[in-house]
């Protein structure tokens, strides 16, 4: 089996896609909080982190990965404690509105010995000056998934054209798992990406390469949202 079968069969197995529901950007909302221990490997398919906190979301916040890469900021209702965590994972056993927060998150704003608390949350701006893209290993001009990282706001849609033709944007499909595929591949590269975040904000990123398994720099991010 090659590397782009066993990459697909690999990101394929157990996912399936999701409509994108849409919600107010930055709503706040309540639930309850949890916490596993997390050490990488979560639905959303990102690198695991280096000093940043994480949890997992409910299956219906979790909005067919559109809230991967999210960052949220969680505070315990009782003491007032906040911490800022990124979406990894999805937790579908949680009901809505709840969060399975990393050990090292929940240790931040309660005991562990609690379990369980009462929290509200709302999705806040990552200030990252760049935006990265990864193209993933098994990609080819005839299989292409894309995934995007280190985004201010989350990630709504992801469109594509090769550079050197210009004209119509293709939208690509985005799966489960955190990744834009396109089945029958992107052609040989290099593309401009056009990315539009929740608020409905558009960024375009020329004459990226056709480079699979390295972070590729954009050099763009989304401007502060000011509705």
């Amino acid at each position: 089996m090659n590397t782009k079968t066993l990459f697909r069969a690999s990101l394929l197995t157990g996912f399936a896609l999701l409509g994108l529901a849409t919600a107010p950007a930055c709503a706040a909302k309540t639930g309850q909080a949890t916490f596993y221990g997390y050490s990488g490997g979560g639905n959303c398919m990102l690198p695991v982190p280096g000093d940043v906190y994480t949890a997992a979301i409910n299956g219906t916040d979790y909005q067919g990965s559109k809230a991967c890469g999210g960052y949220v900021l969680v505070k315990n209702s009782d003491t007032g404690q906040t911490v800022k965590v990124r979406i990894d994972d999805q937790c579908p056993g949680c009901p809505a509105g709840n969060l399975d927060l990393s050990a090292e998150a929940f240790k931040q704003i309660a005991d562990p010995a609690q379990g369980i608390i009462n929290i509200s949350w709302k999705y806040v701006p990552y200030d990252q000056p760049s935006m990265q893209l990864f193209i993933a290993d098994g990609s080819s001009q005839y299989y292409t998934a894309v995934q995007v990282r280190h985004h201010r706001y989350r990630i709504n849609k992801l469109q594509y054209r090769l550079s050197a033709q210009g004209g119509a944007w293709t939208t690509v499909a985005r799966t489960d798992y955190n990744y834009f595929v396109k089945q029958d591949g992107m052609g040989p590269g290099p593309y401009d990406f056009r990315l539009t975040d929740v608020n409905k904000q558009v960024v375009v990123v020329p004459n990226v390469p056709l480079q699979t398994g390295v972070e590729i720099e954009t050099g763009k991010q989304f401007p502060v949202y000011a509705p």
